[in-house]
């Protein structure tokens, strides 16, 4: 979506807390991928996690990092996982559901894709 629609959309990505962290609940998936963190007690912690993501998995979404008090998950509910696109007044547009169940990048790209039709 990023690349189809970043020249249109600005995309920003939040890391939030940890998920599935050593230190509480770690995955299996996790562990394949070699991704395994302890929950992050500090600020320059999370932000290491979160660099860590975008180098390995090369993800190259403007990335922010969610203050130590949770401010944005709180505001936003993003826990695991979950879209929003927010008009240029500011305004919420879309929320999706929470993931893993409710995160559908599919309704995302939909509502991209009637805002900024196919260039061409």
């Amino acid at each position: 979506m990023y690349r189809e629609y970043g020249d249109r959309a600005r995309f920003l990505t939040i890391y939030i807390k940890e998920a599935h962290p050593l230190d509480e609940w770690q995955m299996e998936s996790n562990e394949k991928e070699s991704v395994c963190y302890p929950q992050p007690r500090t600020l320059s912690q999370r932000v290491a996690i979160a660099n860590d993501f975008a180098k390995r998995f090369h993800y190259d979404v403007p990335l922010a990092v969610d203050r130590m008090d949770n401010r944005a998950n709180q505001l936003y509910a993003g826990w695991p996982e979950r879209f929003y696109i927010v008009d240029e007044k500011g305004t919420i547009v879309f929320k999706g559901k929470p993931g893993p169940f409710g995160y559908h990048p599919e309704e995302v790209e939909a509502w991209l894709a009637k805002r900024f039709p196919p260039k061409g």
